[in-house]
């Protein structure tokens, strides 16, 4: 059975910040009033341990980490550090894990309600990442030899630098990512960079989309997709200047959760981005999200297996 990964630690105090870290409490609170809702499990995730975050990050970097340390390490992010601040980074990467495990094991699709912390590198956090969520469970995963392929879609407004940095040359993983070129960050080399112009709209995104994620899947045929749903490149955000609409973003949700679930693909999907003008519309699009998990995979009451 699909789930939806929630802890009440994503939220933490950032300060005044153009990044709304109480999205994830409204999203869930918002899921549970939700009749559609009362019939799928909402687990708590545990926080990834320090021989997690070693299959990914450096030593030096892990014990900046669990030691809340400032260093030119951890001020390459874009937000303060406190004790709450990491912790609520390590269950949120815990909860990455935890719907991929859930994914794979109903053959379907599961959500966690944050994530997607994909500007992370191995060795220094960036913008709004201190631990690389994505590259944590797939390695993971792939040291229990639960997968031996993994492919990120990634949808989020900024490319996934971090993402793409980690798994350049690594065959067992395909990065795709699909973004608003001339905008943070510096691009590091994805497996499929789809870099888009600003203003574009609806219609030549869903293009790439529909060009581009059959032929990832048919062609690399992975274990798993973990799916960056980011709600940035929504026409209202406030970080970038694509010009999609909340119709369109539904219709790449759609898109994306369908061809998987042909494909008998488990997905974990992750929140990711969403920095609107009007909170509202971020919740909104992450909603959607969530509803299409829902409508795609819930029409198998038995999941999609392999």
């Amino acid at each position: 059975m699909s789930c939806f990964v929630y802890s009440p630690a994503y939220y933490c105090d950032i300060g005044e910040h153009v990044f709304p870290v109480v999205k994830y409490r409204m999203l869930h609170d918002l899921l549970r009033k939700d009749p559609r809702f009362a019939d799928v499990e909402f687990p708590e995730p545990t926080p990834v341990t320090a021989s997690d975050l070693a299959l990914v990050h450096t030593d030096q970097y892990i014990g900046d980490l669990l030691n809340c340390r400032w260093t030119a390490r951890t001020r390459s992010s874009e937000l303060p550090i406190s004790r709450q601040i990491i912790d609520a980074y390590l269950i949120g990467a815990g909860g990455t894990l935890l719907a991929a495990r859930s994914a794979l094991e109903d053959g379907g699709a599961s959500m966690n309600l944050t994530g997607g912390f994909h500007h992370c590198f191995p060795d220094h956090a960036e913008g709004f990442c201190y631990v690389n969520d994505v590259a944590i469970a797939i390695r993971r995963l792939q040291s229990d030899q639960k997968i031996r392929k993994a492919a990120v879609i990634d949808c989020d407004l900024h490319q996934g630098n971090g993402t793409a940095f980690i798994f350049h040359g690594d065959d067992s993983v395909f990065t795709f990512s699909i973004h608003q070129e001339h905008l943070y960050p510096v691009k590091e080399e994805s497996n499929l960079d789809i870099g888009l112009s600003g203003l574009t709209r609806d219609d030549a995104y869903l293009r790439h989309i529909e060009e581009h994620i059959p032929h990832i899947l048919d062609e690399f045929r992975p274990d798993i997709v973990f799916y960056l749903a980011g709600a940035d490149p929504f026409e209202g955000d406030q970080l970038g200047n694509l010009r999609l609409t909340i119709h369109g973003l539904k219709k790449r949700d759609h898109f994306v959760l369908e061809y998987c679930a042909e494909r008998r693909i488990p997905v974990a999907i992750l929140a990711a981005g969403g920095y609107a003008v009007n909170t509202d519309d971020t919740i909104q699009i992450h909603y959607n999200t969530c509803l299409a998990l829902l409508d795609v995979f819930g029409r198998n009451p038995e999941g999609y297996r392999p």
